[in-house]
């Protein structure tokens, strides 16, 4: 069976079955983070099966950002996966079923488990790409606005004289953990890719601090200094 017939399979059981909340983590962010590890795998010697199927059920059990048992969410998922494919899927190869509970169990950043085989490691990086660029932007202000978090601290709002907080200030997180996804990606093409959306980031910091400074047209060029990762262009 073709990768596009188990695509269409997983992605209709998640449509009647899947019930969430979270319109940050819904199909569409499944499809996207599957288009994205496609790019990832191109040329290597990933299973395409073990990275779709972790693709679609990896958020299967997807707890809040601020649930005390979040770092415990994808290992649930994992459990959760092994049954779905056994239940809802018999005919799905048996023999792929440990290679994606351990993508699954692996994607997620507060559970800080390290992926061990490639397909887990193209999933993990995959999934961590849809937390930068412009959709990376809507969806932690998304979320943030669902938890009740202010947007930012007026007053300084990079945290400069006081300790990152992104409980309180949603901009914070863009320190917190944002830009820090470059450095934990696992695959070449990921670490690319996610500089460059964390670049687009600090694009938007700066065009921000640069308004809340009064300057609607420019850019905080200290800003772009401090956290763009090409250094020499300012």
């Amino acid at each position: 069976m073709s990768l596009h017939h188990w695509q269409s399979r997983f992605e209709n059981w998640m449509n009647q079955h899947w019930q969430h909340g979270d319109q940050a983590h819904d199909v569409a962010h499944l499809r996207r983070v599957w288009q994205t590890a496609q790019q990832i795998m191109q040329g290597t010697d990933a299973t395409p099966l073990v990275v779709l199927a972790a693709c679609y059920f990896h958020d299967v059990v997807n707890l809040p950002k601020d649930h005390p048992e979040r770092h415990l969410a994808s290992s649930q998922a994992a459990a959760a996966t092994r049954r779905i494919l056994l239940e809802s899927f018999p005919d799905f190869p048996h023999e792929l079923h440990d290679d994606i509970a351990h993508a699954v169990q692996a994607h997620s950043f507060s559970a800080g488990i390290v992926p061990r085989t490639l397909e887990a490691k193209i999933v993990q990086d995959a999934d961590r790409l849809e937390s930068l660029g412009a959709i990376g932007l809507a969806r932690v202000f998304y979320t943030s606005g669902a938890l009740g978090r202010s947007l930012f601290d007026s007053n300084d709002p990079l945290g400069k004289a006081r300790p990152l907080d992104d409980k309180l200030w949603t901009l914070d997180h863009f320190q917190i953990k944002m830009l820090r996804l470059p450095e934990t990606m696992q695959t070449e093409t990921g670490k690319k890719l996610a500089q460059h959306n964390a670049d687009f980031v600090v694009d938007f910091m700066a065009k921000l601090c640069s308004e809340l400074q009064g300057d609607l047209i420019g850019k905080d060029a200290s800003v772009l200094r401090d956290f763009t990762s090409d250094k020499t262009k300012y």
